[in-house]
């Protein structure tokens, strides 16, 4: 089966009110729409930026990149990332040549388990049908503390027994006290993350992270910015509770750098970021042979499949921005994501609802 044709698709998309995160305010997301087409069948995917800023730059990347599948074999995906590792040398291998990669490397997972008429987690391996999920689509730096404790209660309502909040650069009193009163209105059972966004000076995130751990975190995530991998191991090694990192890492190189400086103590790859499915899987089993858990970041349709094919998997992300694009909704049990039995990914595209959005936003 070969590749006949790639198609890309912008799709502008705005949360119901802006998000407030130590990386700045978010007032939109520029989706790129990937579909992969062969034999009648197709392989979707998503990638996206943050305030729909380079949208167009990445779109054109991943146009570029389509000669490097199209007329190629649709099952041979490790032959497809090599040829585009090599092919984006002169640009670099961090960035959005990786991005590229990553979005066309997803769709034709995605395509290669609709041909053979199974779920991607059993093609990838499958280690279980389960993955403990955490809320992540709350609890940000613009919402006041009384806003901060309803809103988890309502995680809570809603089955979920972990969640994250944002953590502030700014003062540590005002962070303790949100995070206390969260901790006390969901009590010590429920699982409770704090990301400070890369925001954090190493001596900030030291002070501000022994301080933190009356509150039993399950991890205290990002208090560094992404490149300072060697400051966040000296954070890691300063603290008790558990460093979460790697979402803005890229490929398995940046996560080998992380595991020998023992910068985190559960990596975070991002599919769109780390290389898609096959780099996300290869990061998994480094991580593995580390003995180290790895969570998702972002994209919860495409990363439960992933996780559920890992047996080191902690943890994933339930950030709903995009979950509005795809006919299928995620299940949830006890807290943890149920890994669909459908083919591929098990999420398809909701060509009503994407065509209504883009009137709104013609």
């Amino acid at each position: 089966m070969k590749v006949e044709r790639v198609e890309t698709r912008p799709l502008l998309l705005r949360p119901e009110r802006p998000i407030g995160s130590a990386l700045g305010q978010l007032h939109a997301f520029g989706c790129i729409l990937v579909t992969v087409r062969a034999d009648g069948l197709t392989g979707e995917n998503i990638v996206f930026t943050l305030n729909d800023r380079r949208t167009k730059v990445l779109r054109s990347l991943i146009d570029e990149m389509a000669d490097l599948v199209i007329g190629q074999d649709a099952g041979h995906i490790a032959g497809f990332w090599s040829r585009a590792w090599r092919d984006v040398n002169f640009m670099g291998h961090k960035g959005m040549p990786v991005m590229g990669i990553s979005a066309l490397d997803g769709a034709l997972w995605d395509l290669a388990g609709k041909r053979a008429g199974l779920p991607l987690y059993r093609m990838l391996g499958g280690a279980s049908a389960r993955v403990p999920a955490y809320h992540s689509g709350g609890l940000w730096l613009d919402r006041s503390t009384d806003e901060l404790v309803a809103e988890a209660a309502r995680f809570e309502a809603a089955g979920f027994t972990a969640m994250k909040m944002r953590l502030s650069a700014g003062d540590p009193d005002w962070n303790i006290d949100r995070v206390r009163a969260v901790r006390a209105a969901i009590g010590p059972k429920i699982r409770l993350m704090a990301d400070a966004n890369q925001g954090l000076t190493e001596n900030d995130a030291i002070r501000l992270g022994r301080r933190l751990e009356e509150f039993d975190l399950t991890w205290f995530e990002e208090p560094l910015p992404a490149w300072d991998v060697e400051g966040l191991a000296r954070v890691a090694a300063a603290l008790d509770t558990p460093i979460a990192s790697g979402e803005t890492d890229y490929t398995r190189y940046g996560f080998r750098r992380m595991i020998e400086l023992r910068s985190a103590d559960i990596l975070m790859p991002d599919l769109q970021r780390v290389g898609g499915v096959t780099e996300f899987m290869r990061v998994g089993h480094l991580a593995e042979a580390h003995d180290l858990p790895v969570s998702s970041h972002l994209f919860p349709e495409q990363s439960l499949s992933v996780l559920g094919a890992l047996a080191n998997a902690h943890s994933l992300e339930y950030m709903p921005w995009f979950s509005e694009l795809y006919c299928e909704r995620l299940d949830f049990a006890d807290g943890s994501a149920i890994v669909p039995e459908r083919p591929g990914f098990g999420f398809t595209f909701d060509e009503d609802r994407i065509r209504h959005l883009e009137r709104q936003g013609a």
